[in-house]
């Protein structure tokens, strides 16, 4: 047992030591004062989303991009509410934007690939840029896309979301966690293996996204837009797979608000893991669950006298701080530092969580913006 204990403590330790190391080798990108050339067609699917719409048309008001130069498409994936109509050119100073509301054509079991494969076939220009309905764009969003496009000519880039303002010690949980994701992402491209990205901040170019022939061989399961396009752009080609390391580019989304919702849409992300063919990917997912596995059964091995109090406490205090390094750039990175008062009660707690939703996971679906997904 404790050659077993050894093994997962040394391979979970070169792992995160890996992203770290990662992390700083992929260099930020500075905005220039250049002149834009890359049109865009900006997807933003939604259902039910009346509450959230006007603050994301409120921020696609104050982009900066010259407007002649993207459009934005929203589809509508069958709302029950008023959504639609909040998308109204006179409420906003949005009239000189091109805004095209239009309805998925559901033609698999992933609404949201539905959507977005909808609103590409019906798209005016060469890039496609995603983000969510719930999300809030920085004003140099497109004009740091374009920059990029500019010097780089890539097929797909990555781009980071973190959470806004987080008050209760619930929203602070989330973003440490979301912090972790996204610094295990940029990692994940500084050692040349890519995988983690989040549709809300994904843009692709619109003819690669044919040539790969889209979702095509994934559609049959409800998420991973992102994450699946992410594995077949770099089994195409890595080289032409890049992230977008800049502040200005950060997308800001929301905390879910209750425990209920938080594990529904953890269920769904973990939900996907199981199809993943990205094989770094397969192997951080094991090794990031059975490290947080020990930790949950190290009180019992403890008591049944099968590791010591020593023993105990190097593994929690490696997990801590091999994990706090982490966190801790991310969080520097994105001027969230002051949140990290809460990462030491947010570690204690997060073995449990992410077993827990390991464990649901493999036995049940999930519900999510009002619909029932099975395994």
């Amino acid at each position: 047992m404790l050659v077993i204990i050894l093994i997962i403590t040394v391979l979970y330790l070169f792992l995160i030591g890996s992203l770290i190391y990662g992390f700083d080798k992929v260099q930020p990108f500075k905005l220039e004062d250049i002149t834009p050339k890359t049109k865009f067609s900006v997807v933003i699917p939604f259902r039910n989303e009346a509450e959230n719409l006007p603050i994301l048309i409120e921020s696609i008001s104050t982009l900066n991009y010259p407007k002649s130069m993207f459009e934005i498409i929203f589809v509508d994936d069958e709302s029950t509410d008023d959504s639609a109509e909040k998308i109204n050119k006179n409420s906003f100073d949005i009239k000189s934007i091109d805004i095209s509301v239009i309805k998925n054509k559901r033609t698999s079991k992933s609404p949201k690939k539905d959507a977005i494969t909808s609103a590409i076939n019906s798209a005016k220009y060469d890039w496609i840029v995603t983000t969510d309905a719930d999300c809030l764009l920085p004003k140099y969003w497109l004009d740091v896309f374009d920059g990029y496009i500019q010097k780089n000519s890539p097929n797909l880039l990555v781009a980071p979301i973190s959470f806004g303002t987080v008050s209760s010690f619930f929203e602070r949980f989330q973003l440490l966690d979301i912090l972790s994701l996204q610094g295990a992402s940029i990692g994940g491209f500084g050692i040349k293996k890519p995988f983690l990205c989040n549709g809300a901040n994904l843009a692709y170019r619109k003819d690669f996204f044919k040539d790969i022939n889209g979702f095509e061989g994934n559609a049959h399961i409800a998420s991973g837009d992102d994450i699946f396009l992410l594995e077949k752009a770099v089994k195409h080609d890595i080289n032409k797979v890049k992230y977008i390391k800049s502040e200005q580019v950060i997308v800001q989304t929301n905390p879910e608000s209750n425990f209920k919702s938080l594990k529904s849409q953890r269920v769904r992300w973990a939900a996907k893991t199981s199809s993943y063919k990205n094989l770094f990917g397969k192997f951080t997912g094991l090794v990031v669950l059975l490290m947080n596995a020990l930790l949950v059964c190290l009180p019992v091995l403890y008591l049944l006298q099968i590791v010591n109090l020593k023993t105990v406490i190097y593994i929690v205090f490696i997990k801590f701080l091999i994990d706090f390094l982490l966190v801790f750039k991310t969080a520097r990175y994105f001027g969230q530092e002051h949140y990290l008062s809460s990462y030491l009660f947010s570690s204690l707690l997060y073995p449990f969580f992410s077993v827990y939703i390991a464990f649901i996971s493999m036995f049940k679906g999930y519900k999510w913006k009002g619909r029932t997904h099975t395994k």
